[in-house]
């Protein structure tokens, strides 16, 4: 089969390599019908995440059909249409017994293009597939349901619900590519009085008003002094940090009021500033957090349902086989207008 295949800082391939097999009876293994890139993708080639080695194939995320199942798999079977979770959990350890997946200490966690090989491939193998696939409902399609592997829970569990959203906040959302707008979609479930979205890039702003923010700033708007005058000098209830670099999670602690959260969501791969010195008397929570994924069930029932809106968060979309091309279309959103790209299959087009 082919596969997307990580050599090294700044470097990647779409090439032959082995199909994958069953390896433990709770294996399965999975024909990739729709696979997505992940800003965490751009940090792996960037070297953020050294515990990525060369030679793995990237991906986290995915919808696809089983192919094959080990004897220990009873939930999911040959021929289902599932949902690939960006999280693998064990379900025995004691992490996944409080339902912090993410953490899992069993072999699981991100461990998909992370410390094994992942969905950027024809093929791939999932384990523990019990716990880390959800079958499809027939009504929610490929391209829906591959936002559910990763950017609506990160942002959803991470996001809103470490930065305890509630009815009538004011929350500033720092980064509108596809982490933040899904924090902009999935924190306008509590009703806050305003959501509020900051981004260097036009298009981005853009996009956050299209999907309901009320207002959308960049960065040399003096983006403090008017979150101030909008809260009565108080600042945000909460703020997300949805990029992934010191400045804009510095951002999040200017932005944030005396009592408020600072919910970081973006990966990091440099030293952010702490400045405990104007922090220490104001009450502030910063919360940090890998997705657990415990709320996919939930958010898949309501996306089936109608009750959750994902209006045009992909908006590019390619052949399995231009996964080259797909990479570089959505590293270069300034230029591409791109917020989340998606790749089918010849059996996953819809």
């Amino acid at each position: 089969m082919k596969a997307l295949v990580y050599n090294g800082p700044g470097q990647r391939s779409w090439r032959e390599v082995p199909d994958p097999v069953i390896q433990d009876p709770e294996d399965a293994i999975v024909r990739v019908d729709a696979v997505t890139i992940c800003g965490t993708d751009l940090h792996i080639l960037k070297g953020d995440v050294p515990t990525v080695r060369p030679g793995r194939i990237l991906g986290h995320e995915a919808v696809g059909t089983i192919t094959a199942a080990g004897s220990g798999v009873r939930g999911v079977a040959v021929g289902d249409r599932v949902l690939i979770s960006c999280i693998t959990a064990c379900g025995r350890c004691e992490y996944c017994r409080q339902g912090r997946y993410g953490q899992c200490l069993g072999g699981g966690g991100w461990i998909l293009g992370h410390r094994i090989d992942g969905t950027q491939a024809e093929q791939v193998r999932v384990p523990f597939a019990d716990r880390s696939v959800y079958k499809l409902p027939d009504n929610v399609g490929n391209e829906e349901a591959v936002l559910l592997a990763d950017i609506l829970p990160t942002a959803y569990e991470v996001g809103v619900l470490n930065g305890k959203v509630k009815p009538g906040d004011t929350v500033v959302i720092v980064g509108a590519g596809p982490i933040g707008l899904a924090a902009l979609a999935t924190s306008k479930l509590f009703t806050p009085s305003r959501v509020i979205v900051v981004d260097s890039a036009d298009s981005r702003r853009k996009a956050a008003l299209e999907r309901g923010a009320d207002l959308a700033l960049g960065p040399d708007e003096d983006v403090p002094a008017q979150v101030r005058e909008l809260t009565g000098e108080l600042g945000a209830d909460v703020a997300i940090e949805a990029v992934g670099v010191p400045a804009t999670f510095e951002l999040c602690t200017r932005l944030v009021r005396p009592g408020g959260t600072v919910a970081n969501v973006g990966v990091h791969g440099a030293p952010a500033t702490l400045h405990l010195e104007d922090l220490w008397i104001k009450n502030v929570t910063i919360t940090t957090g890998l997705v657990d994924t415990f709320s996919t069930p939930r958010l898949l029932s309501m996306l089936a349902a109608g009750r959750l809106q994902l209006p045009g968060l992909i908006t590019h979309r390619f052949g399995l086989d231009e996964m080259q091309d797909a990479y570089d279309v959505f590293a270069d959103p300034a230029t591409t207008g791109a917020l989340k790209v998606a790749l089918f299959g010849e059996q996953g087009l819809e």
